[in-house]
């Protein structure tokens, strides 16, 4: 991500309203898709799964970035938080907070906590003291990030009987569907998100109107080092020989000459 890409921000005071969809039940298709990436060593991180839970490994010192795919054909909104603060604002993270708007089949990669509608400060891993949401005195939720997806309020459908029933009679009968939808060990220190380097990132305001009060969908990726995931079961234990280690594995008599 070249962090020139132009990303839309939802304005808080219009995104909400007191509306709930009919159909909150109903098994619903995944609106987003949410994974990490490393900006680092320029490769995406892979997410491991345990007990329904999602985890990846960050190493220390290294930037990231979160990138959020919207799954359906129309937009969205992303409220994003990581560490358990809003990427945008700054605030601890709520979903009726501001996030990013992402058109239909789109995506957005967000590099880093929003400073203004054109730059960034990075997020990198780095250790639970360093991190922002620790020097902001927030550290409980450190670890983390999180997505909370928003469909949009869609404008009613007026019915004109006459007008309707001509066009009806004309049409094939066609019936609506409803969208098909969608520890063992002892652990390393903590790990956490910087406030990194200063990067151009351009972003403007735009209003959303949110279809529910709540989210539709709420992704969480967890991210520890290596060594914590190995220790908690997610990932496996390295294999090692089976034999005794050798403590002069280089030792031998001196060879003829050639």
């Amino acid at each position: 991500m070249n962090g020139f890409r132009l990303m839309r921000i939802a304005l808080t005071a219009a995104a909400l309203t007191i509306a709930e969809t009919a159909a909150a039940n109903w098994p619903q298709a995944p609106l987003v898709s949410v994974d990490a990436y490393d900006r680092t060593d320029g490769t995406a991180l892979t997410v491991y799964v345990k007990d329904g839970q999602r985890y990846i490994v960050g190493t220390p010192g290294h930037e990231y970035a979160v990138r959020i795919r919207n799954c359906t054909g129309e937009r969205i909104l992303a409220v994003t938080s990581v560490d358990g603060v809003n990427v945008v604002s700054g605030e601890t993270a709520s979903p009726e907070q501001s996030g990013y708007v992402i058109d239909p089949y789109a995506s957005v990669e967000i590099v880093g906590w929003r400073k203004s509608l054109e730059r960034t400060a990075s997020f990198y891993f780095t250790d639970l003291r360093d991190s922002y949401a620790a020097r902001t005195g927030r550290p409980a939720n450190v670890g983390v990030i999180g997505v909370a997806a928003f469909k949009e309020k869609q404008p009613p459908i007026a019915y004109r009987p006459y007008r309707d029933k001509v066009a009806a009679d004309a049409a094939s009968p066609r019936a609506e569907a409803p969208a098909a939808s969608a520890e063992s060990g002892a652990l390393a220190k903590q790990l956490g998100t910087g406030h990194g380097r200063n990067e151009a990132s351009y972003a403007q305001r735009v209003n959303f109107e949110r279809a529910t009060s709540g989210p539709a969908e709420t992704v969480a990726i967890q991210y520890h080092r290596r060594e914590n995931l190995i220790a908690m079961g997610i990932l496996p234990s390295p294999r090692y020989a089976q034999r005794a280690p050798d403590p002069f594995p280089g030792m031998r008599f001196v060879p003829d000459p050639r």
